[in-house]
């Protein structure tokens, strides 16, 4: 298919998902993309992101940006370009958008046309949608966005292309990232690597990148950039991705110099082949939460395998021993937002859907659909916070903890695909986009 031709048939797909949700309830629907901000006491732009749903219609990252739909017609945007020689502000309007949408070019927000009587705004600023005359219960009403939160987690054709498109140009930067990581380089050394290999600002990113050497990858969310090095190496945990047309992709790779512990290389390899064997679980209809439990399962056996632990896999499990080393779920959805929204939603109308309480960072706990998209991301931690509680606990006796202090220098292991749900099964986004990288 062409890519205007895909770009349309998205837009129209999108239309119905809008005309189903809106019912008989409002006659429009208007989607801003948000509003520029300002640190404090300065004039210094705060980065911007655009509204997930707004960039769902059209990949312009800009503030002040309009969308018009009506059902059954031709969706209106409003492309708000104003006169400034402070900043660049003009930007190219691509022939797809003007195949399947209406542009009408504006120079303040003033000029909007007044919504008719009954649009609800979609965005997040109900103040400026009350300027325009939009009621306070018109603004973001959970009618509305409930159903489309739910309905995002099921990618069309032409998002899927963008997801596909970012993967590669992840995996591409990844390889620069552990080349750079095996010529010694260090955190900053290696985050610059991905920047220049997939030509993208860290603005531009769907989220800052997890560049973590040694001890430092035990931190999940870990968010600084060592200059310098310690010693020899030896392990490298990169989580980043790139943003093709405002899908992200969200990708985490293990690396491993000559200088690690050799029981680490192989709780390295286990961990790839179990969260391999995860995504091949992955079919329409399957609980997500199942493949959570799954992952918990196949940790407690690698861990028992590699002597790591001891006792039997139901022992572990009920003494919650694989959450001290996986304290995180096993992925999330993902989209225009890298966590995107709907992962705990039980169904359009918005009742909720909570994790297992013995795994309160799950948020995915959808029933997999064909087209859904999402991370397997299973991970191994050395966290101390985690793990030395218990060794003066009743359930010590179930941890080597010589192989525990031996590895708390190395931090942990974090694998991550972006996982599209197929019609018997699954299609790998990230390894099918570079098998050889993976």
């Amino acid at each position: 298919m062409h890519e205007a031709d895909s770009y349309s048939a998205h837009v129209a797909q999108l239309g119905e998902r809008y005309g189903q949700a809106m019912g008989e309830r409002f006659p429009a629907v208007l989607l801003h993309s948000g509003g520029s901000g300002h640190y404090f006491g300065d004039d210094r732009e705060v980065p911007f992101q655009a509204y997930g749903h707004f960039t769902q219609w059209l990949p312009v990252n800009r503030p002040n940006q309009f969308l018009l739909f009506r059902p059954g017609e031709k969706p209106i945007y409003y492309p708000v370009v104003p006169a400034d020689y402070w900043y660049e502000q003009d930007f190219a309007i691509e022939d797809s958008w003007r195949e399947a949408l209406e542009v009408r070019r504006l120079s303040a927000v003033a000029d909007l046309p007044k919504p008719e009587p009954g649009t609800a705004w979609l965005g997040p600023d109900p103040t400026l949608a009350e300027e325009l005359g939009i009621a306070p219960e018109q603004c973001n009403p959970p009618g509305l966005r409930k159903p489309l939160d739910f309905a995002r987690a099921v990618k069309t054709p032409y998002e899927t292309a963008q997801l596909r498109a970012a993967s590669r140009l992840a995996m591409r930067a990844h390889q620069a990232a552990r080349l750079c990581f095996l010529a010694g380089g260090s955190e900053f050394d290696i985050h610059l690597a991905f920047l220049e290999a997939c030509r993208q600002i860290e603005e531009e990113l769907p989220y800052t990148p997890i560049i973590a050497i040694d001890e430092k990858s035990a931190i999940l969310h870990y968010q600084h950039k060592r200059r310098q090095l310690a010693g020899p190496p030896r392990v490298l945990l990169i989580d980043a991705g790139c943003r093709v047309d405002g899908y992200g992709s969200d990708v985490t790779r293990t690396w491993t110099s000559a200088a690690a512990d050799a029981l680490f290389v192989d709780l390295l390899a286990g961990m790839d082949e179990l969260q391999q064997a995860l995504v091949a679980q992955v079919r329409p209809g399957m609980d997500y939460v199942d493949l959570h439990l799954a992952a918990l399962d196949r940790l407690a056996e690698l861990l028992l395998g590699l002597g790591i632990c001891r006792g039997g896999g139901e022992q572990l499990r009920e003494a919650g021993i694989p959450q001290c080393f996986m304290p995180h779920g096993v992925g999330h959805l993902l989209g225009v937002q890298v966590h995107d929204v709907g992962g705990r939603q039980l169904d359009a109308r918005g009742g909720e859907r909570p994790p297992p309480e013995h795994s309160p960072a799950l948020r995915n706990t959808r029933i997999m659909a064909e087209d859904m998209v999402f991370t397997i991301e299973p991970g191994c931690y050395f966290i101390p916070m985690l793990l030395e509680p218990l060794r003066e606990s009743a359930k010590a006796g179930l941890i080597d903890w010589n192989a525990v202090d031996a590895l708390y220098s190395h931090g942990g292991v974090r694998i991550e695909d972006n996982v599209r749900v197929s019609a018997s099964g699954s299609e790998n986004l990230t390894r099918g986009a570079a098998p050889a990288a993976a």
